[in-house]
C-alpha cells in the first residue's frame, strides 16, 4: 500500500508551483493525503473539480463531531472546523447577508478614489524616503490596513497591535498563541461595538449597530473576522504582484507603455502565483462520490484553488506570467455560494496599486535575486516577509 502524501509541498522559490503538487496533479484530480499535524483529507487539484466542489453542498466548514476532526494545522482559526453542523448553512447565509451592504457596488464606487489617494499617499512618502526601500512594509502591508479600518471603523492607531493579534490567530504552529490571539482580537471587537454604540460614526460596526437583532458578539465577531480577512489577503496579493511584475522587467515595461492593461494585469496576478496553501478546507455533510474516490460523512476535503489556477487543461502555458493572459476563471476568490464577499474590494486595492506604483516609479528593480526572498510559513496566508526593491 502507498503511504498518503504528506503535506505542506515543499515551495523553493516563492513564484513556483511546488514540484510534487504539479506531479500529483498530472496524474489524477483526488489525493490521499495527510496534513501537516497528521490527519487524513483528500486533496483537490484540477480547476474543474475544484470549481464544482466550492458550490457543493454536500460539503462545509462544520463538522457533525468537532472533536473528532481532522485538521490541517494549530490555528484555532482555521486549522479545523468552524460553527454549528445543524445550522451552518442558515448562519452563512445571514453573515453574508449583515455583510453584502457593506461591499455593494454603491460602497465601492464610494471607496475606489479613497483608496487611490491613499495609494498616492504611501508612493509620495516611499519616493520621499528613497531607495532602497522594502516595498512590503511600504505598501503592501499599510495600505489594507488603512482601508479595511476606514471602512470598518477601526483606529488606524491601533495598527500595530489588531495585526500583532490577527499574527497570532493565524498561526498554523501554536495553537495555544492562536487561541489566545483570537480571544485577544474578540475582546478588542467588543470595546470597539461598546464605543461606537456611545458615538456612532460612518462605518460598518456603527451601521451594524442600529441593525435589529443584531447582537454586540455577533458585531464583534463579524467584524473582527472582516478585519483578519480584510487586510491580511489583500497584503499577500499586493506583494505577490509586485514580485511578479519586477522578477518579469518586460510585464513591467508593457504595463507601463499600456496601463489600460491594469484590470487584467490583476486578475493575473490573482491567478498566477499558485497560492492556496495546502487547500481551502471543507468537509463532508454526507457521503459522496468524487471522482472515483468515496469521501464518508466527516472527511477532511482540500480544495486546492493554487493548483486549480494553474490546470493547464484551463489555463495555456500556466506557469508563464503574462499580464496580456485573458484569465476569466481563475477561483482565487472562490466559486459559489461562499465567493469571496471582499472580492470587489481587493480589486480596487490592486487596481489602484498597480495603476500607480508602475508609472511613479518606472525604473524600480528588485535589491536581491528572487531566490532570496523568503515566505511566511507560519502563518495561514503566508505572502513575503519582506520586498527589498531599488530605482
Amino acid at each position: 500500500m502507498i503511504a498518503p502524501i504528506q503535506l505542506p509541498f515543499e515551495q523553493r522559490h516563492p513564484l513556483e508551483v511546488a514540484p510534487q503538487l504539479r506531479d500529483l496533479q498530472s496524474r489524477r484530480a483526488v489525493h490521499e493525503v495527510r496534513t501537516a499535524v497528521g490527519d487524513r483529507a483528500w486533496l483537490v487539484t484540477s480547476h474543474a473539480l475544484v470549481r464544482r466542489l466550492l458550490a457543493d453542498e454536500r460539503l462545509g466548514r462544520s463538522h457533525p463531531a468537532p472533536e473528532h476532526a481532522s485538521r490541517t494545522g494549530e490555528s484555532a482559526l482555521f486549522g479545523g472546523p468552524q460553527g454549528d453542523f445543524d445550522t451552518e448553512q442558515v448562519d452563512h447565509a445571514r453573515m453574508r447577508a449583515l455583510l453584502q451592504p457593506h461591499f455593494s457596488p454603491r460602497q465601492m464606487r464610494r471607496l475606489r478614489a479613497r483608496v487611490e489617494a491613499l495609494t498616492a499617499q504611501l508612493l509620495d512618502d516611499l519616493a520621499e524616503q528613497g531607495p532602497p526601500a522594502d516595498l512590503h512594509a511600504a505598501l503592501a502591508l499599510p495600505l489594507p490596513i488603512l482601508v479595511i479600518c476606514e471602512l470598518i471603523g477601526v483606529p488606524y492607531d491601533d495598527r500595530d497591535q489588531f495585526r500583532a493579534w490577527t499574527q497570532a490567530a493565524a498561526d498554523i504552529t501554536d495553537r495555544t498563541r492562536s487561541e489566545q490571539g483570537l480571544a485577544d482580537l474578540f475582546a478588542y471587537g467588543r470595546q470597539l461595538v461598546a464605543r461606537k454604540r456611545r458615538d456612532p460614526g460612518d462605518d460598518m460596526i456603527s451601521r451594524l449597530c442600529a441593525t435589529d437583532s443584531v447582537g454586540d458578539d455577533e458585531i464583534a465577531m463579524l467584524s473582527m473576522a472582516l478585519l483578519f480577512a480584510g487586510h491580511e489577503t489583500t497584503v499577500v496579493q499586493i506583494g505577490m504582484g509586485a514580485l511578479l511584475l519586477l522578477a518579469d522587467p518586460e510585464q513591467w515595461r508593457t504595463l507601463l507603455e499600456q496601463p489600460g492593461l491594469v484590470p487584467n494585469a490583476v486578475e493575473e496576478i490573482l491567478r498566477a502565483p499558485g497560492r492556496g496553501g495546502d487547500g481551502i478546507p471543507r468537509y463532508a455533510r454526507t457521503d459522496f462520490d468524487i471522482e472515483g474516490v468515496t469521501v464518508h460523512k466527516g472527511d477532511l476535503v482540500l480544495l486546492h484553488s493554487g493548483a486549480a489556477n494553474r490546470d493547464e487543461t484551463v489555463f495555456s502555458d500556466p506557469d508563464t506570467f503574462d499580464i496580456t493572459r485573458w484569465t476569466a476563471g481563475h477561483l482565487a476568490f472562490g466559486h459559489g455560494p461562499r465567493y469571496c464577499i471582499g472580492a470587489p474590494l481587493a480589486r480596487i486595492e490592486l487596481q489602484a496599486v498597480f495603476s500607480q506604483l508602475v508609472p511613479r516609479f518606472p525604473t524600480m528593480r528588485l535589491a536581491v535575486p528572487t531566490e532570496e526572498l523568503a515566505l511566511r510559513r507560519d502563518v495561514l496566508t503566508g505572502g513575503l516577509i519582506a520586498l527589498p526593491v531599488t530605482w
